[in-house]
């Protein structure tokens, strides 16, 4: 790969290889070759610039979670090594909360989640991230509601005006990468499938997905066939049925010894005016940043559908957008 470490045989290799050397390996000073200066880092939590900035989080995650081990499931990109290239990648995180931190006081609670990240990296640096972890599986594991940590979170910030304040298109930063992915079918397909759902069109889940598949969504919650599908998309959508769904980044890989397989970016953004997984309407302004990975394959032959569907957005953010704007009841 032009302009990256030889040492690195793909940019799977790349991107899989400096998240265990950073995090497992303790180099952490390795994120001064391996980050750009002026990096945009966002998750649904906040919006971290700077690498130093970066090197301060990775560090205070470290001194809570000591033991922990980031497993990378896939790694879904596009690009060129001389234009820049975008990963998609899935890692299983197992860790344990044996120091205190921004989830209080040490648990010893043993931890098992997920976490989606799309970075961006040219001339062996990463420059642009957006990063979801399953803030719903971590809390939940440690005995909190998403909502109830989020208002207990406000508190130990200083309060609604003191806390540090989540994503949305206020807070956002635009970071140098601007492109959109790639054009391949199976991602097309998979935009396709999303836009439908979110148009209401709830059909397509037995069109377009498996009868067998599985589904791993938010809260670490594992579901199989099309009920699964259906309550999670369902309860989302019903929350904000009237938020813009927009999809910022598709991507579809072809890939030998790997299933047909696509990741996408998208978010919603609009009032929280329905009855669904957060409750009550409030008519709270929201932004929800997700990210999505399928599987597609023919167990029949000549009818590929998705057979696995991973996706993430962080309860917890949401909640605590929703408890900034309406006060905790």
């Amino acid at each position: 790969m032009k302009g990256f470490d030889t040492k690195f045989r793909d940019f799977p290799d790349y991107i899989i290889g400096i998240t265990k050397e950073i995090w497992e390996d303790r180099g952490i000073a390795t994120l001064h070759r391996y980050y750009s200066d002026d990096i945009v880092v966002r998750s649904p939590a906040s919006v971290v610039l700077g690498n130093q900035n970066v090197i301060g989080a990775t560090m205070a995650t470290l001194a809570e979670f000591p033991d922990r081990e980031l497993l990378g499931e896939d790694v879904i990109w596009s690009g060129t090594p001389e234009d820049g290239m975008l990963s998609s990648h899935r890692i299983i995180s197992t860790a344990t909360h044996l120091g205190d931190g921004v989830y209080g006081k040490a648990s010893g609670t043993k931890l098992r989640y997920r976490i989606l990240a799309d970075c961006h990296a040219i001339d062996n640096q990463i420059n642009d991230e957006w990063l979801i972890r399953d803030q719903g599986a971590i809390v939940r594991q440690m005995g909190w509601e998403p909502r109830e940590y989020a208002a207990d979170l406000i508190r130990r910030e200083g309060g609604p005006e003191a806390c540090v304040k989540p994503l949305s298109p206020a807070t956002d930063r635009q970071g140098p990468y601007t492109g959109r992915g790639n054009d391949n079918p199976w991602g097309q397909r998979h935009a396709d499938i999303l836009t439908r759902i979110m148009d209401a069109d709830m059909a397509v889940i037995e069109q377009e997905y498996d009868r067998a598949v599985q589904t791993e969504y938010p809260g670490g919650v594992t579901g199989h066939s099309f009920g699964a599908v259906d309550r999670f998309w369902m309860g989302l959508r019903a929350s904000f049925p009237n938020a813009r769904f927009t999809i910022h980044h598709q991507i579809g890989r072809d890939d030998p010894a790997m299933p047909p397989r696509s990741a996408l970016r998208w978010s919603l953004h609009g009032t929280h005016d329905g009855w669904g997984v957060f409750g009550a309407p409030t008519g709270a302004e929201v932004y929800v940043l997700g990210i999505s990975h399928a599987e597609f394959g023919a167990l029949v032959a000549g009818e590929p559908r998705i057979r696995r569907e991973y996706t993430l957005f962080d309860e917890t953010s949401v909640w605590k957008q929703i408890l900034l704007q309406t006060g905790p009841k």
